[in-house]
């Protein structure tokens, strides 16, 4: 078709609607359908055509938008996911597939997966896992590893309904369906179209001294509306996330601690931005140390740590040393791994307004009480004059639990009084975001002759960066779970946290626990040859039980799963070592192997008070309402929670209106991390349900068994065959209303680390199937199978996810994943597994039954991907006789390995 358009405009079809709008035919076409369009379900994640969230049809064929000039659009059409989902059928059933599948978690990549689906399903090309991967092989997910999408596009065609029901059903995702149709907004799409854009302007250096020149002349040169530095904040110019540890300033005063940390900010229009001169600031690069072992005699990052270490953890429980000496066999290696990029698909965003005397910030983050508490503290404000309100998150993993945009845009609007949002570039979000921990470990392992494990000890140093950010809770998490889920009766752990002049390493799935069990569990299988025996059996020789001490000295009577996670990899592992076998007798290049690891994760903070609450209430017309805080960064809180309320209550989901995060009217649910809101923040569900029960049923004079139906401006209850009805008319917001509270019964540790840290321990255990070509050192995923204990699947469907989407990022971290500051800052050099890097994975749901849990369930989202790397690392010695002891296991590095064992082709 052909659009006229005058100088200045580009005229094309938007979703079948013909459209002229004004745009330079240079710009991305990713901006102007965004920016002027007003299409925000097309998603930017880089810019750079990595991650393909940008993808749209031009023409029927798939494209990255952000990587085509605007001007190639003329006279052309134009359908994204929205436009697709509204009009044509196809793609309606595929959305309702992908909600069936719960292919979408966070959602952000699901725009570039669902539009590359369906230019798949025009084509008319078979439908088989080959070609669904080839056809989505350009975009790229962080949470879902991919399965769950490769079955939604297989069974697009089916039209069966949504499952129903409460706890334990696999019930579509209550929030998914923006996220198929379109309509989800992220952190970037929620700013009002007069909204200034902020920049922050950053260090070029590892550390540098600076100095500033004329700021008032070039604002007024460049047509700039205000300049921002360290002068600016009202309030203190630091932040952190841990008390006594907040050392992160907004903005550097004198000197910067690493690369990519802000000096200044920048506000005005995007053109002016766009065209704005160099910064004026000078720099004077200083020595800088980018290792622990350098940091010791390096100059302080901080007065008062000395040796620039954070701090140190301790767990000692027995005689280690003298057990160890005694010990009929001992195993010991030295194992490191480096900095790991969460590598969410949606960069950093917030916009910010003044509203009189308040602050309103809308933003992508895991923890809205605590940016509330941290950006009143930097402007100097009281908290109830913060309001947060997030957005969708498009994948979190931990980074963002921590403040990175949100005070820009907050100190900007306020000084403006006008609207202002920011939205980091893919480089400046991996260059500055924190990462996971650099770990150096030592450790050794003691047996006696019947393969019973009598000590262990552990020493980990971990590069924590130049902040502290969550250091602190690694330092202390790590010597409580370096053991692994087994029983050590002598044991010593230390760990350390050292700054050096990198990004912060903070928060980001499990805490240091990972790191832990690449170490810890190659060992085991190093002890179970040495002794001649199986190493699953090894294993479940010395897994803790019901009733065995943990290192710490705790005892659980119930819940301790990973003796039933061993029993459901049996019959895998018998049968995956035979095919092994066979197939090794007759390849002289390719070798298959078979690995086994397990690990085990505490749920919620360690040996601190971590609450949750939840409110619900019955308005004077019968609406049911759920105020739930949690946020939902895919792992699904919003729909288990909901099940949980729903089953307490005695009522359908169906009934239920959910009302999201907000500070100003949701309760405060606690951070979404350490695995702790489906037990945490459900149990405080459990209870608000069963309260709001209570009042119900009280008011109707009926029994424990009464059935409670809503309706119009009553409640109607059901008991042995007699109803009766309870009139709501009130005035005020609810006529019933319920709030309660749970907090994890958790005791201090002892100087040793003795006491109890967690009300409740996840566990798993997961076997890797692969195949190593001996003369490239290439790897080959053949299947991962992977039990874990859940105590109860709230919803089955959900926990798949978690599972699969945690192997994933596992096998990143065993296989490809590290972060080189100033080389791997895209997602072109920092790699994350691709759809074509994730094999089948089989999830076996074990359901142990925790006597804590909300109807027994566990946390999950953190022990998901701690057995992966070590199954994947145990998988490849098996092959090939080589261990890997620095991560990741490139190529390079496998072929090195295996040359020095002589197994090497």
């Amino acid at each position: 078709m052909s659009l006229d358009a005058p100088q200045g405009h580009i005229g094309f079809t938007l979703n079948g609607a013909e459209i002229t709008v004004p745009a330079e035919p240079t710009v991305r076409l990713s901006e102007l359908l965004r920016e002027v369009a007003g299409a925000r379900d097309v998603k930017v994640g880089c810019n750079a055509g990595d991650c393909g969230a940008c993808t749209v049809l031009v023409d029927g064929d798939p494209v990255c938008a952000c990587m085509m000039a605007a001007g190639q659009v003329q006279g052309r059409t134009v359908d994204t996911q929205a436009g697709l989902v509204a009009d044509d059928p196809l793609a309606e059933r595929l959305a309702q597939s992908f909600q069936r599948h719960q292919a979408a978690q966070c959602g952000i990549c699901t725009p570039g997966m669902m539009v590359s689906a369906v230019a798949l399903l025009r084509s008319g090309e078979a439908l088989t896992e080959e070609s669904v991967s080839d056809a989505l092989g350009g975009v790229l997910c962080r949470c879902t590893g991919y399965r769950k999408i490769i079955a939604a596009v297989l069974d697009a065609s089916d039209t069966a309904p949504l499952a129903e029901g409460g706890v334990g059903a696999p019930i579509a995702r209550l929030d998914g369906w923006p996220k198929v149709s379109g309509t989800e907004r992220f952190g970037d799409d929620v700013a009002p179209g007069d909204a200034l854009v902020v920049k922050a302007i950053r260090s070029p250096y590892h550390r540098a001294s600076f100095s500033f020149g004329d700021l008032e002349r070039f604002t007024e040169e460049n047509g700039l509306t205000l300049v921002l530095t360290a002068a600016d904040v009202p309030g203190e110019n630091r932040f952190g996330v841990i008390p006594g540890f907040e050392d992160q300033p907004l903005f550097a005063e004198t000197e910067t601690r690493f690369k990519g940390e802000a000096v200044a900010a920048v506000v005005g229009s995007a053109e002016a931005l766009a065209g704005m001169e160099p910064f004026p600031v000078s720099w004077q690069e200083l020595p800088s140390v980018l290792t622990p072992e350098g940091a010791a005699g390096a100059a302080l990052l901080h007065e008062g740590r000395e040796a620039n270490v954070m701090c140190r953890g301790y767990v000692a429980r027995g005689d280690a040393a003298g057990a160890l000496a005694g010990a009929a066999h001992v195993v010991s290696g030295d194992f490191s791994t480096g900095f790991i990029e969460h590598g969410y698909i949606e960069p950093e965003a917030a916009s910010a307004r003044r509203v009189g005397d308040r602050l309103e910030i809308r933003c992508c983050t895991q923890a809205p009480y605590m940016n509330r508490d941290g950006i009143a503290s930097i402007m100097g404000m009281s908290a109830a004059d913060v309001r947060i309100l997030p957005t969708a998150v498009g994948g979190g993993f931990g980074s963002k639990l921590d403040l990175t945009a949100q005070p820009f845009v907050a100190l900007a609007a306020w000084k403006l009084n006008r609207p202002v949002r920011i939205a980091y570039t893919r480089i400046e979000s991996i260059s500055t975001s924190t990462k996971r921990h650099p770990s150096q470990v030592h450790m050794e392992i003691g047996a006696d002759a019947e393969g019973r494990i009598v000590a262990a000890r552990f020493d980990g140093v971990f590069n924590t960066g130049a902040y502290a950010s969550w250091g602190p809770t690694v330092a202390n998490r790590v010597p409580i779970h370096a053991s692994g889920p087994y029983k050590t009766p002598n044991y010593e752990a230390r760990s350390a946290g050292i700054h050096t002049n990198t990004a912060p390493a903070g928060a980001f799935r499990g805490f240091g626990v990972p790191q832990s069990a690449v170490a810890q569990e190659q060992l085991y299988d190093i002890m179970a040859e040495k002794l001649g025996i199986d190493r699953l059996e090894f294993r479940r020789r010395n897994c803790l039980e019901n009733g065995d001490p943990t290192v710490t000295g705790q005892v659980f009577e119930r819940g301790m799963g990973i003796d039933a996670c061993f029993d459901a990899l049996t019959p895998h592992w018998t049968r995956a070592l035979a095919e092994a076998a066979a197939f090794n007798d007759t390849s002289a290049v390719k070798k298959r192997g078979v690995g086994v690891a397990a690990g085990w994760y505490g749920c919620g903070n360690t040996s601190m008070s971590n609450p949750s609450t939840i409110r619900a209430g019955i308005t004077p017309t019968g609406e049911l309402r759920l105020h739930q805080g949690a946020v939902d960064i895919g792992q699904g809180s919003n729909t288990v929670i909901t099940q949980i309320f729903a089953q307490a209550l005695g009522v359908a989901v169906a009934d239920i209106t959910l009302v999201g995060p907000d500070t100003d009217i949701t309760p405060d649910a606690g951070k979404t991390s350490a695995s702790r809101q489906t037990y945490i923040s459900g149990n405080a569900a459990r209870l608000c349900g069963e309260a709001l029960r209570a009042q119900i049923l009280r008011l109707g004079n009926v029994s424990e068994e009464a059935v409670i139906r809503l309706g119009d401006g009553a409640i109607e209850l059901t008991d042995a065959g007699n109803t009766v009805r309870v009139d709501l008319s009130h005035e005020g917001e609810y006529a019933l209303e319920a709030v309660e509270s749970y907090d994890p019964p958790t005791s201090p540790l002892d100087k040793n680390g003795q006491g109890d840290p967690y009300a409740v321990f996840g566990t798993a255990a997961q076997m890797c199937e692969l195949e190593v070509d001996t003369a490239l050192g290439t790897v080959k995923l053949l299947r991962i199978v992977a039990a874990h204990d859940v105590g109860k699947a709230i919803n089955p469907l959900l926990v798949e996810g978690q599972i699969e989407g945690g192997v994933a990022q596992g096998i990143g971290l065993a296989l490809m994943e590290e972060f080189l500051p100033g080389r791997t800052e895209n997602l072109h050099d920092y790699l994350i597994p691709t759809i074509g890097d994730v094999p089948p994975i089989e999830s076996l749901i074990v359901e142990s039954g925790d006597m804590h849990g909300p109807y027994g369930a566990k946390g999950l989202g953190e022990h998901c991907l701690i057995p992966t790397a070590p199954a994947v690392l145990n998988a490849i010695a098996h092959a090939t006789g080589a261990r890997i002891h620095h991560l990741p296991a490139t190529p390079d590095k496998v072929r090195a390995a295996i040359l020095a064992v002589g197994t090497g082709a």
